[in-house]
């Protein structure tokens, strides 16, 4: 089997390709579509007389090129204004929540955000009863910002 894989790299090549495009499907980086590029490159390579280690050093150099030159203008392309996205819990700003636990000046409440529970404090101090419609206002730490609604 190692003979036959030796003789005949572009399989191999073509599986490293193909598993990268594979995985790429599930990440969505583009990191691994720049090595599936590189591989792909390998296999044209592997399809020459050229030893295995020419082919290890284009596929490492095809696969660099698209990661420096290629990604950040496909990346550009397909996530347009992905300077601008919020993630994490700083996407909590602006939401809407349900108050599970009444929010007075003296002592914090929780507020329920998406089946996530919050602790939450009012911006001016007044009390919010239980079942309130609150809006997020700001986050610190693990302690949201509300007002009413």
């Amino acid at each position: 089997m190692i003979d036959y894989l030796s003789s005949n790299l572009w399989l191999v090549w073509t599986l490293v390709c193909v598993l990268a495009l594979i995985l790429e499907v599930s990440s969505g980086t583009f990191y691994l579509m720049c090595f599936a590029v590189g591989a792909a490159c390998s296999i044209i390579t592997s399809l020459f007389p050229t030893p295995f280690w020419v082919q290890v050093v284009v596929f490492a150099v095809a696969s660099a090129i698209c990661v420096f030159c290629v990604r950040p203008f496909v990346v550009r392309y397909v996530h347009p204004g992905h300077d601008n996205r919020v993630s994490n819990a700083d996407a909590l700003i602006g939401r809407t929540g349900t108050v599970i636990e009444p929010i007075t000046p003296e002592k914090a409440g929780y507020v329920k955000v998406d089946g996530d529970e919050w602790r939450a404090v009012t911006d001016d101090g007044e009390i919010i009863p239980k079942g309130e419609e609150v809006v997020i206002k700001k986050r610190d730490s693990i302690i949201v910002t509300v007002s009413k609604k």
